[in-house]
């Protein structure tokens, strides 16, 4: 009954069901006939792709190699470009490469992308975190633990580090309330005492306690501190750290109200932050998009389909003001049950 009931809840999440007549072959070959000769048929491109699931986007590029030797997602990425580009060749990487993928590119360069690297490894369970690892290590012939020992330093590394052992209990919901309130007595004299060693404890509760567990720490916490867990990571520290211990309490307390305050946060304001919108649209649409959209709908009065689509800072989601069914927002597709 359980397992049925948490079925039941994952397929309501799913937005990107994929075609149930589906057939590579003829798609492969509308994909070609829409990037064949001059100009390109973007419209086609969007209306097959985001109508196919992730596996089904697999096959399709198998096909395409098959039927004319060509590369399908090198091929797209000659014909498009900028934004659109950006989001079809998202939409083709298998789900666990383009996760590697965006942390590769969140540390390649001069500078790295702290913000990235904290989301998808405080938000992802112990599974995806190894398929990821993995993925990473056949990609670039590197480990992703060494590259961001690398790249970062400092109790941001050792947190990072933590969440990627992926010894967090997914499942459990069993709560020892006597170990419970021992942990929140190290966040206590972490803050207190600003001692290193207390504050390397409560990173490790944060980065091991199963979900279940850390909710009663939390609770423990505000009874003996008269303030909440986020109150004091707030006054207590302060950059990367914080932000990638507030976003393990987040994702603890609602991973779907979550990854709705990012997908905000992405179009709020001048301007957009185009890859942290396309990453999480994109890699949420198999899991439980359609939860997230009913979070942002709760949490800011607007279903997140609209807010896309009036976001004229986004123009490759919004081709036009006016939208109608034949020119709707690419991203659109993915968002619209």
């Amino acid at each position: 009954v359980c397992w049925t009931r948490s079925w039941r809840v994952e397929q309501e999440g799913v937005t990107v069901k994929g075609s149930p007549h589906f057939s590579p072959d003829p798609d492969a070959e509308i994909l070609y006939k829409a990037m064949k000769g001059i100009g390109t048929n973007e419209q086609a491109i969007t209306d097959m792709l985001t109508k196919r699931s992730n596996a089904q986007r697999q096959q399709i590029s198998k096909s395409f190699k098959a039927q004319f030797s060509k590369d399908l997602t090198e091929t797209l990425k000659s014909e498009l470009s900028g934004k659109f580009e950006r989001l079809i060749v998202a939409l083709m990487y298998p789900p666990y490469r383009y996760e590697a993928k965006e942390l590769h590119d969140a540390m390649k360069g001069l500078g790295t992308k702290e913000e990235v690297i904290i989301e998808i490894l405080a938000s992802r369970t112990k599974h995806q975190l190894w398929e990821i690892m993995k993925a990473y290590e056949e990609d670039y012939g590197s480990s992703l633990e060494e590259d961001i020992q690398a790249d970062t330093s400092g109790y941001l590394e050792r947190i990072l580090v933590c969440l990627l052992q992926g010894s967090r209990d997914d499942v459990s919901g069993f709560v020892d309330p006597e170990l419970a309130l021992q942990d929140a007595q190290v966040r206590l004299s972490a803050g207190e005492k600003i001692h290193g060693t207390d504050e390397m404890k409560f990173i490790t509760i944060l980065c091991t306690r199963s979900a279940t567990h850390l909710m009663r720490v939390f609770e423990e916490y505000e009874k003996i501190a008269n303030k909440s867990i986020e109150d004091s990571i707030k006054s207590e520290t302060h950059g990367s750290l914080e932000e990638a211990m507030l976003t393990v309490v987040k994702c603890t307390h609602n991973l779907h109200s979550y990854f709705a305050e990012r997908l905000h946060y992405a179009m709020k304001g001048p301007g957009t932050r185009d890859g942290t919108l396309i990453r999480n649209i994109v890699s949420r649409s198999e899991i439980d998009l359609n939860l997230i959209k009913g979070e942002f709908k709760k949490m800011y009065g607007k279903t997140l389909s609209s807010m896309i689509m009036v976001s004229h800072e986004f123009p490759i989601f919004t081709p036009v003001c006016d939208i109608n069914i034949t020119e709707r927002p690419r991203c659109y597709d993915l968002c619209a049950k």
